[in-house]
């Protein structure tokens, strides 16, 4: 898009090359990073990935729904566990109709599941021969960021490096307040939620890992056996320092999705900026983890 003036109802190519060609004398102009062939295969597929999610959550809500429809409360303190399934398969009904919405509703549930386990078996795949798997890789180090949290972030992002601070990174992904100031009167309001939301949905959901206690658990082990020790550290610091402030906002008050929203942020702040050097999970500057200093708030 090009600025227009009121009023103005001519359009020609060469008014428009000479309104860019004063836009880039100005500085105005913004570069656009291009994915390659590979990227877009790879961003194509964690969206298909999404889709199938979506899906899946689509179908469990929609036999709930029918089941409450019924008066069919599960009993139990978590559906879709071992004991919700055994639930299902005892639910009998007066209509010879409702088994048969019951099973379709079941089977639409378990096609939407192999759908989302054979997309994670490709993702997997992908990522393995991708000029970005080392990124990939090293963002694993975080606390909640499994290997689909973190396809998904640099699939969307793309290049990190074209962001010269972490605060336009920020800006790009929506998690930044918007604002509406003038004079001496300032009011902030939510998130812009500009961007892609498959991103900042992926975040906002690693964020709320750190509810929880800092620790090491078992699960977390496999995801960064293969990477330096530095890295490890510097997740393991971000882990503690992130708890002990998701604590200190509820202490505050705040409400739990700003706290998580707050961690979120917070968090990968500084994933976008890092100094280029082989240290570099991908070999310039994007890797975000591993800085020598701290490189998390």
């Amino acid at each position: 898009m090009r600025p227009r003036r009121p009023g103005e109802r001519i359009k020609t190519d060469r008014r428009d090359a000479i309104t860019l060609a004063r836009l880039l004398r100005a500085g105005e102009l913004t570069a656009v990073w291009v994915p390659d062939e590979g990227h877009e295969a790879v961003r194509d597929l964690v969206r298909a990935r999404r889709q199938a999610k979506d899906d899946l959550t689509a179908a469990k809500l929609t036999l709930l729904s029918f089941l409450l429809r019924q008066d069919r409360r599960f009993p139990g303190r978590s559906t879709w566990s071992q004991a919700h399934w055994r639930w299902l398969g005892q639910q009998a009904f007066a209509s010879p109709h409702h088994p048969l919405v019951l099973g379709e509703g079941i089977r639409r549930i378990e096609e939407a599941q192999a759908r989302c386990d054979w997309l994670d078996l490709a993702l997997a795949e992908a990522v393995a021969g991708w000029s970005l798997a080392p990124l990939v890789e090293a963002l694993q180090a975080l606390r909640g960021v499994g290997l689909v949290v973190a396809a998904t972030l640099v699939a969307e992002i793309g290049d990190l490096s074209r962001f010269e601070t972490p605060k336009p990174l920020m800006s790009w992904l929506g998690l930044v307040p918007s604002e509406r100031s003038s004079s001496t009167r300032r009011r902030r309001g939510g998130m812009t939620k500009s961007g892609t939301g498959h991103a900042r949905t992926m975040l906002v959901e690693a964020g709320g890992s750190d509810r929880l206690p800092a620790r090491d658990a078992a699960r977390y082990r496999p995801r960064v056996e293969g990477l330096p020790d530095e890295i490890r550290a510097v997740a393991w610091r971000a882990q503690v320092r992130l708890c002990q402030r998701f604590r200190r906002l509820m202490a505050a008050g705040k409400p739990v999705p700003k706290g998580t929203t707050a961690i979120a942020r917070t968090r990968w702040l500084r994933v976008g900026h890092c100094p280029p050097g082989p240290g570099c999970p991908c070999g310039k500057r994007g890797g975000g983890l591993t800085r020598s200093q701290p490189a998390f708030a």
